[in-house]
């Protein structure tokens, strides 16, 4: 068994898709119209076979509270791995992207938070090297 997709609730799936893709680098997967929304999936842009990120509407009345708690308490909705954190966390910037933590060591790992514009914190992360 293995993880084939996860997601994310965004505010707008044309808004995410451009931040996800132009400013965190992950590629479309699939971009299927399906009434009002789109099945809207990305993978990493060297996976392209991989785990796919879904970029789901935030419009189940369940989902904007959840965002909202989340989003006060400062808790990251999602995390992606990086190699290098102090270069991607240059790189964002550069990009304009507004971080709610900067880069700092959380045990044997590094840890940052960004906002994803779409009503989510994402925390980034660099392991350890073998």
């Amino acid at each position: 068994m293995r993880i084939y997709i996860t997601s994310i609730f965004v505010d707008d799936q044309a808004k995410a898709c451009a931040f996800y893709t132009g400013k965190l680098g992950f590629q479309v997967k699939h971009d299927i119209p399906l009434g009002k929304y789109r099945w809207l999936t990305l993978t990493a842009s060297d996976d392209p076979e991989g785990t796919e990120l879904l970029l789901e509407p935030s419009d189940h009345a369940a989902v904007p509270p959840f965002k909202t708690a989340l989003m006060a308490d400062g808790i990251p909705g999602a995390s992606f791995q990086v190699d290098n954190l102090d270069a991607e966390f240059r790189r964002l910037r550069e990009l304009g992207v507004e971080f709610m933590q900067a880069p700092a060591a959380e045990g044997e790992v590094k840890t940052a938070v960004l906002n994803d514009t779409c009503g989510n914190l994402v925390q980034l992360v660099e392991m350890p090297k073998e």
